[in-house]
């Protein structure tokens, strides 16, 4: 259904890093990076889309956060999600709610909520049960 998304941040360095952390622990690998832009692309290891890019606003006008606006990313497991929200946090994410389970939204809904270091508010989920042994 997507092709690509693209958020606009203010400092491409410190939101490079936030989200090479976060891409690394879903296990999305790095297509390009673009200093003259600045910009950047992550996608799935198996897949050419969708794209999840950052950079700055093609407008030249300064980034800012939309309210309501949110971006999910797919999680394979609840063990991502959970890491995925610390790397965030450690990364200078704040967080709009810790990993848990929202049965509101379905049973086996795992998700947790964060804002990156611009305000862009993401989340990352799981929608399968734990695996159990």
């Amino acid at each position: 259904m997507l092709s690509h998304v693209f958020l606009g941040v203010t400092d491409f360095e410190r939101a490079f890093g936030f989200y090479t952390a976060l891409m690394g622990e879903l296990r999305l690998k790095l297509r390009f990076r673009d200093d003259t832009k600045p910009w950047a692309g992550w996608q799935s290891p198996d897949a050419p889309r969708p794209l999840f890019l950052v950079g700055a606003p093609f407008d030249g006008q300064e980034a800012t956060h939309g309210n309501g606006q949110m971006v999910a990313l797919l999680a394979a497991d609840r063990t991502t999600v959970d890491r995925a929200h610390a790397a965030a946090l450690a990364h200078g994410g704040s967080c709009e709610g810790p990993p848990g389970l929202r049965p509101h939204y379905h049973p086996d809904y795992y998700g947790a909520y964060f804002r990156d270091p611009d305000g862009n508010k993401l989340c990352v989920c799981c929608h399968t049960p734990p695996i159990t042994c």
